[in-house]
């Protein structure tokens, strides 16, 4: 339990009382996340080059055809510190010890958080120490993704409370569960959700402030969620299913909307730090979670909608080739380049105009991701 809302329950008719309310913790748990981001941010980016964690080496959207355009931006951000994840999980995670009242729901996205970021820390690591974009393999990164998710979705339906957000399978824009005791297919969902959603901000995260700031946005969607899910009186009037504690998850949001905007201020374009895979596979992995857990797993794949197209621009890129090279011998390419922000690169879009209408994209696909509250 936190301890300032402990605080609250030993002095009951003092100023601290105010802590029992989730507005005011969510509140101050963003603005905590905000200022300690900004606060230990430069430390953390000097200690960052000081250790030498930066990306020296030519990242995948630099080719050997003489792109002047992309040259020269790699030219720019070469010696940038990167793993600067450890400044946003870190963050959320003191954040979320502060203001949230501890429960299973917390619990499961705190570890969720702390594994990816572990995973991505050490294929940050190999990329740094080999100064190349060869990390560790996928398939341990799947492995990794596939096992968590697997033991979250077992977890959640081995108890009582929690069986039904893995039995039932809710779907935006219908007031009942389209499916009503199918584990298997709930069970595969969730591992679908978010073991995608983490690789899908991974996959985003390639242009200075991005994934930051989709990330921010799609987190935003998720505050107006989390917070109706916990309250049975708004659960009740928008027809969406109630789940007890989830509340918390409103604290959590918060903090990473907080920790997000921190980390923008020094991650905009011209980037001081890059969050690298320390950041991506866990922000994105803990979104995943989060929809998982209040029973919208489908909702976040339209409040995500910059990430989905992000991930399927390479499924298609990566597909098609392939059926291509085996069908005509010789494998074709449907874009200039996959992930979608480097194909708008190669278009000769410049960096900071790409990131602005993602960035647009992103707002819109929130405002679909929340009409699903009254559309029904």
């Amino acid at each position: 339990m936190t301890m300032l809302y402990h605080l609250s329950n030993l002095f009951p008719f003092a100023p601290w009382s105010v802590f029992k309310y989730v507005t005011f913790r969510s509140a101050g748990a963003a603005v905590t996340a905000l200022l300690l981001s900004l606060l230990l941010g430069p430390r953390i980016i000097a200690w960052l080059r000081d250790l030498r964690f930066r990306q020296d080496y030519r990242p995948k959207d630099v080719g050997t055809t003489g792109d002047a355009t992309a040259a020269a931006a790699d030219l720019a951000k070469r010696g940038t510190p990167t793993m600067g994840g450890i400044l946003i999980v870190g963050v959320l995670d003191v954040t979320v010890l502060l203001w949230a009242q501890w429960n299973a729901q917390v619990l499961l996205t705190a570890l969720s958080l702390i594994v990816l970021a572990g995973l991505g820390f050490y294929d940050d690591w190999l990329k740094v120490s080999r100064q190349s974009n060869a990390g560790s393999s996928s398939r341990l990164k799947l492995m990794v993704q596939i096992a968590l998710a697997l033991g979250i979705a077992l977890y959640l339906w081995r108890l009582p409370s929690t069986e039904s957000l893995i039995t039932d399978v809710q779907v935006p824009f219908l007031k009942n569960p389209l499916l009503v005791g199918v584990p298997a297919a709930g069970i595969q969902i969730t591992m679908l959700t978010i073991v995608g959603s983490s690789n899908a901000v991974n996959l985003t995260d390639g242009m200075d402030g991005l994934a930051t700031g989709c990330t921010l946005i799609t987190a935003t969607v998720l505050v107006v969620m989390t917070y109706v899910a916990g309250n049975a009186v708004f659960a009740r009037y928008l027809l969406v299913p109630h789940v007890p504690g989830a509340s918390e998850l409103t604290v959590v949001c918060a903090a990473l909307i907080g920790a997000s905007l921190g980390f923008l201020w020094f991650n905009c374009h011209p980037a001081e730090v890059f969050m690298g895979d320390t950041g991506s596979l866990a922000l994105g992995g803990a979104l995943g979670i989060m929809a998982v857990l209040i029973h919208q797993p489908l909702v976040l794949p339209i409040a995500g909608g910059v990430f989905v197209a992000e991930a399927a621009s390479v499924m298609l890129q990566v597909g098609w080739f392939k059926f291509t090279r085996r069908r005509y011998g010789t494998g074709r390419r449907v874009l200039l380049m996959s992930p979608l922000h480097h194909h708008f690169r190669k278009l000769g879009w410049p960096e900071s105009k790409i990131v602005t209408r993602f960035y647009i994209v992103a707002i819109l696909c929130a405002v679909c991701a929340l009409s699903t509250l009254k559309i029904r």
